[in-house]
């Protein structure tokens, strides 16, 4: 949880760079403008490489080949899926939902304690930031070994394969 905490604020609080490389989580639509009613520009495959622009609130403007619009900032993962994978990866989508929602602007906000609203106003994706934290990750057996250092008691949790995703 704490891995999966810092990641996710590794990623809200940097500064994007434009024309650095993402991936796209799993399929999304681009929309014409960042609301989720917005008209859909086009359809986006897993894995599709995309370039980004911008980011306002939970949206980053993005360029594809041929077109530039709007998806969830959630839905872009800033490593090379087809990179090996580190043990520990949490599925930070899962975790943390930053929602901008319909043209009214109305927002849906999942916080955490002790990050202001001017950190989530001001949030941008820190990719060393979440580079760093990757190496903090932990296997399987090496968070069971901790547990039962700790005398904690046990939770049955299903663990992602690598590149899974729970819809």
């Amino acid at each position: 949880m704490k891995l999966a905490l810092a990641r996710c604020l590794g990623i809200l609080c940097g500064a994007t760079q434009a024309g650095e490389s993402a991936y796209m989580v799993r399929a999304t639509d681009l929309k014409a403008k960042p609301f989720s009613d917005s008209a859909t520009l086009a359809s986006l495959a897993e894995n599709r490489k995309v370039e980004m622009l911008v980011r306002q609130s939970s949206w980053t403007q993005i360029k594809t080949q041929g077109a530039t619009g709007w998806v969830k900032m959630l839905s872009l993962r800033l490593d090379d899926p087809a990179a090996p994978k580190k043990s520990g990866d949490s599925g930070l989508g899962t975790l943390f939902t930053v929602a901008a929602t319909g043209s009214s602007g109305s927002t849906t906000t999942t916080g955490v304690k002790g990050v202001t609203e001017e950190n989530l106003k001001n949030a941008q994706p820190n990719p060393q930031a979440l580079k760093t934290v990757q190496t903090y990750a932990v296997n399987k057996t090496d968070a069971q070994n901790f547990a039962t250092a700790g005398k904690l008691t046990p939770q049955k949790l299903d663990y992602l394969a690598s590149g899974e995703s729970k819809k």
